[in-house]
């Protein structure tokens, strides 16, 4: 069985686990509320003072829905690093290593949550509804260029999820720091670039790229004055940020030392 197929095979275990449960409309339900919530503080102070300068409310909705987006892909499928810091800390990764397949597909498959789908939709939803309010128009090259900020940017978020796991081989615990990267990455999208501070901006443009999947591709395609070109770094900037993530998760694997010996 070749890897992708093990992987929707687990995928459809865990669907099958969650939705074993009653409750889970009610879990789907709450999932919703939080995502339809989360933006309403810009929504609120927008309404109040019109405009954040030349910003309107759709051009920051555009910038943080793509990020939203691409975060609950990357938690609907690669979340499951989440749990491998736990591995470590027990012994249980030297039964994961006896397991003849990829330690990166084990690591993918250990935790699987639904929910995301509920953040995947909302972040969707909104980013119709931005683009509708630019009137952007959709031409094929600016959906290859939204298509391509999407699978950049959740290539980008489980490559921080790998750099957490990959730091448990040395710090043991798994670290809440991946936070930022995360969940704070993406609320720092509601804000414009240039009203960060000079040394976030650098970091979200040069160190944990979510400038490069959010705002960028959302100035070329509505026409905010930026280069083309910008547009279209998403997805190897996406690909290049989580080869690294695997190569340091890998330098983890070797440096190992099973918990028996």
């Amino acid at each position: 069985m070749n890897g992708f197929s093990l992987y929707w095979r687990y995928a459809r275990l865990h669907m099958k686990e969650f939705l074993a449960y009653t409750g889970w409309p009610m879990t789907m339900l709450s999932a919703l509320l939080f995502v339809v919530m989360d933006p309403l503080d810009m929504l609120f102070m927008l309404d109040r003072f019109g405009s954040v300068g030349e910003w309107s409310a759709s051009g920051l909705i555009l910038m943080y829905s793509t990020a939203l987006t691409a975060f609950g892909l990357a938690e609907l499928f690669g979340r499951g690093f989440d749990s491998f810091p736990p591995l470590i800390r027990n012994g249980e990764f030297d039964r994961v290593l006896l397991r003849p397949r990829s330690l990166f597909l084990q690591s993918m498959t250990m935790r699987f949550h639904l929910t995301r789908l509920v953040r995947v939709f909302g972040g969707g939803l909104m980013m119709v509804y931005a683009l509708r309010a630019q009137n952007a128009a959709m031409t094929p090259g600016n959906v290859l260029i939204l298509m391509g900020a999407l699978a950049g940017g959740t290539m980008v978020y489980i490559g921080v999820f790998i750099l957490g796991a990959a730091a448990a081989f040395f710090t043991v615990e798994g670290g809440n720091w991946i936070y930022v990267f995360t969940n704070g990455s993406y609320q720092a999208a509601k804000v414009p670039p240039m009203y960060l501070p000079g040394w976030m901006r650098n970091m979200f443009r040069f160190v944990m790229p979510m400038m490069l999947f959010s705002y960028y591709p959302a100035a070329v395609i509505c026409g905010w004055g930026e280069p083309f070109w910008t547009g279209l770094v998403a997805l190897p900037a996406g690909a290049a940020f989580m080869a690294l993530t695997f190569l340091f998760f890998r330098f983890g694997v070797r440096h190992y030392r099973s918990a028996g010996g």
